[in-house]
């Protein structure tokens, strides 16, 4: 749920109050180890600061991997089974589906492979080299997990899960889903870049979404490369170019594949998913890292309503997209 920031919000126009018209409420603050944004019209305030906070409070009690009190650190410093909350049981369940529809590519249970690169919570004196990497191994895979009820339980022992990868798409649909509760029907709810969108501005103007990649220029700024618009969704991005260490010249990326044990290093530089709900775009964001351009796009017919967009290098070094057709059909610059 940490992933680097790769979208950018473009809210175009403010509409000015006059009595009942709707007008544009804008709530900001930090959760999760990043931001959040909430941005909504409404002819009067339906939404505090502190109900939103509750929520990612609530969140980051149950998989948060930064407090050691919360349910999925006590279950990772144990050994123990796990009675899981309704929260983690909903974002653990959809972890299976992604793990097995794209072949292992996505797997909760990188956290060792995660922390041994450098980017767990523990800074690390060296990159593993590949005797530690197959020891490693030996403690990853969701086939070490078996669900019954609510009760997550381990297979053998040294198991443990990184809800990282997905559960901050949860909580983009949990506020979401909020704020309709509360009768708010216009609105985009981000989390470190990670958002769900509904409806149109009064104006009957779309919401605008920027999605951000890598610029051609060497060593410069990422920018936007598209702006795009839908009525109703999702949209995520995972990418490499912005979170990675180096080490005596080794470069390596944040996204590690759980079935090598290595960082990805492949042709595919950044991935944005739409999808129906967050969970399902944040879900599958990583694992089509994994994957060659041509693939991803056959990949997604089997996840209904789902759409990318792909940066990728080319063999001679240069870089270019890559996009579904409904994807293409939502950009508007």
């Amino acid at each position: 749920m940490y992933k680097h920031l790769s979208l950018v919000l473009l809210l175009l126009c403010i509409c000015l109050v006059k009595g009942n018209a709707q007008q544009l409420f804008l709530l900001k603050g930090l959760a999760q180890g990043t931001d959040y944004s909430i941005s909504y019209y409404a002819s009067k305030p339906l939404l505090e600061q502190a109900e939103i906070d509750s929520i990612l409070m609530e969140i980051d009690l149950s998989m948060s991997l930064y407090r050691s009190d919360s349910r999925i650190s006590i279950f990772n410093a144990g050994s123990s089974d796990m009675q899981m909350d309704g929260h983690m049981s909903k974002v653990i369940e959809k972890s299976f589906e992604v793990y097995h529809l794209t072949q292992g590519r996505f797997d909760i249970t990188v956290a060792p492979l995660v922390q041994a690169w450098g980017f767990g919570a523990k800074p690390v004196q060296h990159f593993p080299d590949s005797a530690e990497i197959r020891e490693i191994l030996k403690t990853v895979g969701m086939k070490n997990l078996t669900i019954r009820g609510d009760l997550l339980q381990r297979k053998k022992k040294g198991i443990k899960i990184d809800l990282n990868g997905i559960a901050q798409g949860y909580t983009v649909d949990l506020v979401a889903d909020y704020m309709l509760a509360k009768g708010i029907t216009s609105f985009i709810a981000e989390i470190g870049g990670e958002l769900r969108m509904q409806g149109k501005k009064p104006d009957g103007e779309g919401f605008r979404i920027g999605v951000e990649g890598p610029s051609l220029k060497s060593r410069a700024e990422p920018v936007i490369r598209h702006v795009i618009t839908f009525d109703q969704g999702a949209v995520t991005t995972s990418g490499n170019y912005r979170k990675f260490l180096e080490q005596g010249g080794h470069k390596v990326s944040h996204l590690i594949n759980p079935v090598t044990g290595y960082p990805l290093d492949n042709r595919l530089i950044s991935v944005t998913v739409y999808a129906n709900d967050a969970l399902t775009a944040d879900g599958y964001d990583n694992a089509l890292m994994a994957m060659e351009p041509k693939a991803v796009l056959e990949f997604i017919k089997l996840i209904p309503g789902m759409e990318v967009y792909l940066i990728y290098r080319k063999a001679d070094g240069s870089i270019d997209e890559m996009m579904s057709p409904g994807f293409s059909r939502m950009i508007i610059n």
